[in-house]
């Protein structure tokens, strides 16, 4: 009986030591895009330096408090500066007025105010892009690249466009890229899905699979691989990355597209992002999943493991872009959540827009701040901390309670190499789990909510939704019972653990 209570007390402990226990640590993204074009999310105060520095404070801290680690703010949304450049213009969306001094470099004040909470910056920029329906061609500052040197754009659909093709329009971007990495504290260099502008025609009779199709997606790819190259030769330690659009090719043109019938970023704007992924040219990768589950056309989930399986033995990383400035998808977000976690690719998510984030569209924000809060998202796997050395009274009683039921386990808690075993199936199953066991493989499978764990005897790495976890020890079958460290129980079936020490009661209670 002394064993066993002693047992219980040191399940009880290894339980309660969830920070301490975890050994390399690494944080999945979180991450809010924060648009500048048209004064989307930011800024809201034009032409007025001090409003918008407490406008940024009072974004930043919001994010801080939901729980958001990394965002990417659009510092080159029309060909222009949201920094101090030597190449492009201030931006007009800090002043009303293209190459107007704003009074403060906006680009500092937010890598220092996000540092200083935790968060990374990734600086966002359209490379293409020149003008929109905010400013005319006429309106841009008589320093901009693109007005001393018309011969770089082009225009299509009332908008101008710097000429992928151009040698002058590489260079240009490179210079760009390379004056933010060299001058500021970035994490990261972030492009979105904006290449050549949609619908851009081609030579009558021509395909998308054509001669011209073919060599614009060659300068795209051209102009991707020489601005991860100039990152890296600037500094190895800043990240590149790309948000295409969510899908690459439909099943329909290509047996190894996605099971969509959506736009395509291989034919609509000539981004071949599975170019870059296979060689290499991007760190990471983050499709515009904006759709939600179900969707007829373009499914959340087929979309999600289609890039799981893309990026799969490759470098690169996954994030999932999601669209919140949609209610349904605002209203789902934790499911989506949770599909992603079924992926062992994905690394975490992004999401569109803060506005839509801050305002709490859908109840996106008070989800996620409670998603985030109550979640520990790790790229490694939880490891049992050190021994603890116990002093038991012998007088004491000690009762287990799970949800608000008295438990007695068949198999007592087993002590081995200082880490405490269970009997897998009781606690589960009054943690409210489905707990199966196959006799030819040896596996046992529990299943809660959204949540498929399984195990295999004598192998320490198990999976939790299709994801490799390392456990301290393998589970083994003691007495015809399957035990397993105490501390998978507890993290992966998200349960909370309470000692009440006048009473000797441990109070395990599922979330």
């Amino acid at each position: 009986m002394k064993n066993k209570i002693l047992n219980l007390i040191m399940m009880f402990l290894l339980i309660s030591l969830m920070s301490s226990s975890l050994l390399a640590q690494e944080e999945q993204v979180r991450a809010v895009w924060i648009t500048t074009v048209a004064n989307s999310d930011f800024p809201k105060n034009i032409a007025d330096a001090q409003k918008q520095q407490e406008e940024f404070v009072e974004y930043i801290t919001a994010l801080d408090e939901i729980g958001i680690n990394t965002i990417m703010v659009q510092v080159r949304p029309l060909a222009d500066a949201l920094y101090k450049s030597d190449i492009n213009p201030w931006s007009s969306v800090l002043t009303g007025v293209q190459g107007q001094d704003p009074g403060y470099d906006p680009l500092a004040f937010i890598i220092e105010e996000a540092h200083k909470r935790g968060i990374k910056v990734h600086a966002w920029l359209n490379p293409y892009r020149v003008t929109n329906y905010t400013i005319t061609y006429d309106e841009l500052s008589s320093l901009h690249p693109a007005r001393l040197n018309p011969n770089m754009v082009f225009t299509h659909n009332n908008a101008w466009y710097y000429n992928p093709e151009l040698e002058s329009v590489k260079v240009h971007i490179e210079q760009t890229v390379q004056e933010i990495v060299r001058k500021y504290d970035v994490d990261g260099i972030h492009f979105d899905d904006y290449f050549y502008p949609s619908g851009y025609p081609l030579p009558e009779g021509e395909s998308g699979d054509g001669v011209t199709a073919n060599n614009r997606r060659y300068h795209v790819n051209d102009m991707v691989r020489r601005v991860y190259e100039v990152v890296k030769e600037t500094d190895s330690n800043v990240e590149f990355g790309i948000s295409p659009m969510g899908i690459w090719k439909n099943d329909i043109h290509d047996i190894t597209g996605s099971n969509t019938s959506g736009g395509e970023s291989y034919y609509d704007v000539y981004a071949d992002t599975r170019m870059w992924i296979q060689n290499g040219w991007i760190d990471y990768v983050v499709p515009q999943i904006y759709w939600e589950i179900g969707n007829d056309r373009a499914d959340y989930e087929t979309l999600v493991k289609w890039w799981n399986n893309e990026v799969k033995g490759t470098d690169v990383n996954l994030y999932i872009g999601q669209g919140i400035y949609k209610d349904v998808v605002a209203e789902e977000i934790i499911k989506q959540l949770q599909i992603n976690d079924k992926y062992n690719e994905v690394d975490g998510s992004i999401f569109f827009t803060m506005d839509d984030l801050l305002d709490n569209r859908g109840n996106a924000h008070n989800q996620l701040q409670e998603y985030y809060k109550n979640s520990t998202v790790l790229n490694t796997p939880p490891i049992i901390g050190e021994e603890l050395k116990i002093e038991l009274d012998p007088s004491g009683n000690i009762q287990l309670i799970i949800n608000n039921q008295l438990v007695i386990p068949e198999v007592a808690p087993y002590l081995e190499n200082d880490t405490t075993l269970v009997p897998t199936r009781v606690i589960a199953e009054n943690l409210g789990a489905v707990v199966k066991w196959d006799n030819n493989v040896k596996m046992v499978t529990i299943e809660k909510d959204t949540t498929v764990i399984k195990l295999k005897i004598g192998d320490s790495l198990a999976t939790v939704n299709e994801k490799e976890v390392q456990l301290l020890l393998a589970p083994k079958i003691i007495d015809g019972t399957t035990m397993v460290p105490v501390r998978m129980i507890s993290d992966l079936l998200n349960a909370d653990v309470v000692w009440d020490q006048n009473t000797k009661t441990i109070r395990i209670t599922a979330n």
